[in-house]
Order: C-alpha cells, then sequence, then structure tokens
C-alpha cells in the first residue's frame, strides 16, 4: 500500500515534468507561471511527505518504546522461569528425601512390630524361650519378685510408648511429604504457565519487531519521495531562472519580442539531460552522508571524490581529485553555466573544493561541515570563495 501511495504522489507531482526534464528546448514553451505553479504543487507535496516522515518518526520512536517494555517483560520471565525451576528441583530432592526417611522409619517400625510379637506369643507358649515369665519367676524372693515385675512392665510400657512415638513421627512426615507435593504441584503449574506467558511475549516481540521494520521501510520510502521531488523542484528552478533570464535578455534587446525569440534563446542554453542529468540526480537519494576524506561511495564521499562517483553512475569516467578535475572537459563562463557543469571553490587552497552545479544558483556536493548536501553559491560562504571557475565535462 505504502510504494503505490508513493508511485500515486509521484505521478501527480513527478512524471508530468519529466518529459520537460529532459529536453532542452521545451521548458520554453511554458510561462513563467506555469513553472512557479508547477513548483508550489511541489513543495506542497514536500510539506506532505515531510510531514508523514515526522509522524512516521514518532510512531516509530512509541513502538521502539514497546519493543524495549516487551524486551524488559521477557527478561523478567526468564528470570522467574529460571527461579521456579530451581525451586521445582529442590522441592524435588526434598520430596525424595522424605520418602527415603518414611521407608527407613516403616522399617524400624516394623522390626518394633516383629519383636513385641515374638514377646507375646512367648508369653502364650508353655516351654521353650519364654522371655518375661522366666526373668519374673526366677525371683529369690517376693521383693526380688516385685522387682523383676516392675522391671518387665516398665520395658513393655517403654516399647509401647517407642511405638506409639514412631507412629507419630511417621504421621508427621507424611503429612509433610503431603504439603511438599503440594507445593511441588503449584510450582509446576506456576511453570506451565509462565511457558505460555513467555510464548506470548515472543509472538508480540516478533510482532513488532515486523512492524518495526514495516515502519523503516515507509520512513525510507517517503524519504526516497522526498529526495525525487527535490530533484524536481530544483530542475523547475532551473528552468524558472532560465526563462527569467532569457525574459530579460529579451526585452533589453527589443521592446517588441515574442515568445517564440524566448524559445530560440532557451534552446541555446538547454537543461542537463540524458547521462548528465542522471549524473546530476544520483547524489539527492544519499543527501546527509558524511564527509569522508578520500571518500568516493555512498558510505562517505570528499568532494572531488563525490563528483567523479556521481558522473560514474552516468557511465561518464572522470578523475576523483581536484587537481585533475579543474582541467578537466572545457572552461565556460560563469554566464553561460548549465546544470551538470562543475563548480570550483578558492577554499583551503585555489579550487580546493568542487560540485555540481543543479541550476538556480545552487549546486550539489559534499562538504566536510555538513555532508553531501545542496548549497547556495549565491549568497555568503560560497559566493565568497568562488572565483568563477566553471567546467563543462560534456
Amino acid at each position: 500500500m505504502l510504494k503505490k501511495s508513493i508511485v500515486t504522489m509521484t505521478t501527480v507531482a513527478v512524471v508530468g515534468l519529466s518529459s520537460t526534464f529532459l529536453t532542452g528546448t521545451a521548458y520554453a514553451e511554458r510561462s513563467a507561471s506555469q513553472i512557479s505553479n508547477e513548483r508550489s504543487e511541489i513543495k506542497a507535496d514536500l510539506s506532505d511527505a515531510e510531514a508523514k516522515i515526522a509522524d512516521a518518526l514518532i510512531e516509530l520512536k512509541d513502538l521502539e518504546k514497546q519493543i524495549k517494555q516487551v524486551d524488559d517483560a521477557l527478561a523478567d520471565n526468564e528470570k522467574q522461569m529460571k527461579d521456579t525451576k530451581d525451586k521445582i528441583a529442590s522441592t524435588k530432592k526434598e520430596v525424595d528425601k522424605l520418602e527415603k526417611e518414611i521407608v527407613k522409619l516403616e522399617d524400624e517400625i516394623e522390626k518394633r512390630y516383629e519383636i513385641l510379637r515374638d514377646r507375646i506369643v512367648s508369653y502364650q507358649k508353655s516351654g521353650g524361650d519364654i522371655g518375661y515369665l522366666e526373668v519374673i519367676f526366677g525371683s529369690k524372693d517376693f521383693g526380688d519378685f516385685i522387682s523383676r515385675v516392675s522391671a518387665v512392665s516398665k520395658i513393655a510400657d517403654s516399647d509401647t510408648d517407642l511405638m506409639k512415638e514412631q507412629e507419630e513421627a511417621k504421621a508427621e512426615l507424611e503429612k509433610k511429604q503431603d504439603k511438599v507435593k503440594k507445593k511441588l504441584d503449584g510450582l509446576n503449574e506456576m511453570k506451565v504457565e509462565l511457558e505460555g506467558m513467555q510464548e506470548l511475549i515472543i509472538e508480540q516481540r516478533e510482532q513488532n519487531e515486523k512492524k518495526k521494520e514495516e515502519l523503516k521501510e515507509k520512513v525510507q520510502d517517503l524519504k526516497d519521495l522526498k529526495a525525487e521531488l527535490k530533484i524536481k523542484d530544483n530542475n523547475l528552478a532551473a528552468i524558472q531562472a532560465e526563462v527569467d533570464r532569457s525574459v530579460s535578455d529579451d526585452q533589453s534587446s527589443s521592446d517588441g519580442g515574442k515568445l517564440t525569440q524566448l524559445s530560440s534563446k532557451s534552446s541555446s542554453k538547454p537543461v542537463a539531460s540524458g547521462n548528465l542529468s542522471t549524473a546530476i540526480n544520483a547524489g539527492y537519494k544519499y543527501l546527509g552522508v558524511p564527509y569522508v576524506w578520500g571518500g568516493g561511495s555512498p558510505s562517505g564521499f570528499d568532494c572531488s571524490g563525490f563528483v567523479s562517483w556521481a558522473f560514474g553512475q552516468a557511465g561518464i569516467s572522470i578523475p576523483s581529485s581536484t587537481a585533475a578535475l579543474q582541467s578537466t572537459g572545457s572552461r565556460v563562463s560563469y554566464s553561460n553555466i548549465q546544470p551538470g557543469d562543475l563548480v570550483f571553490f578558492n577554499t583551503y587552497k585555489t579550487n580546493g573544493h568542487v560540485g555540481i552545479y543543479v541550476g538556480g544558483g545552487k549546486f550539489i556536493g559534499s562538504q566536510n561541515s555538513t555532508g553531501l548536501a545542496v548549497a547556495d553559491m549565491t549568497s555568503g560562504y560560497w559566493k565568497n570563495h568562488f572565483a568563477g571557475h566553471v567546467r563543462r565535462v560534456r
């Protein structure tokens, strides 16, 4: 949908101008007011594109905040997952330990039961090992008999108490075991819930990342459209300046000059076309690329590196140093300058900086202060450092 909308905007604001930009004489058929109206429409589209870029960037910033929140939630959930798994492992060990203690206690209780059972049997048997009876009837006198009966009774009571304690200990262990198992069940339920939450968070994160990429593409498409509109506006500015100059020349030579005379004069100074137009326009999509000393690619340009690269995009091979470029092609006077001509400025040395003239008193070039940009050479710094050196490659 985005690409369709951009194509529509481009069709309305741009495509209708293409034949004008590619023929040197056609622009004279338009009046200054027509050109001005077309520029106004392009500027309106530029303003609309800039507003959409601003909205998209705000949306992108908000989305990045959402992505951070989701990432934080994911990290927190992962921590809880780790803690829960650790607790499950620890609780399982506790359950295993309790089960072993219960088994051991059950063995002890069983052994104690066997001893008591043997003793009871021995009471009821005639002959053989009668245990307590032998102890009692082996007494020497009545006092000894009482003492032995009391001792046997205490032993029996002790056995009973021990059995009771063991049963109570077993019951306590089983109660503790039930409690720990419930805890383990709860932890397992929490683990399942966290795993489900993890899946939802990851899905949300993937959706946000996808939306982020779509927004980035939208911003880039809008920036490309903006750059294209700027190219068209600069070309129209060059046409407008040429028409104004032609009208001025025509009025000074003859008060009764006609539009056909203007057309004849204009055709001698055409707007750049064909491959040269490609060289002029090549850099607009890379406006803002930083200045890099010796750079000659969209990752970074210096002034002469950009000029050489731009003409290379049009299939025109020229040197990549200002020293060589200042004698490339043929020299022309500033009064005959055309879009696509090379303009030189006396910066740190004579002809130390070079750019490509785009019309309307402006040039495109890589400046160490701004990176790749369109600059005005009719006022300020660049006017003060321009000495009129212009070269025409073709």
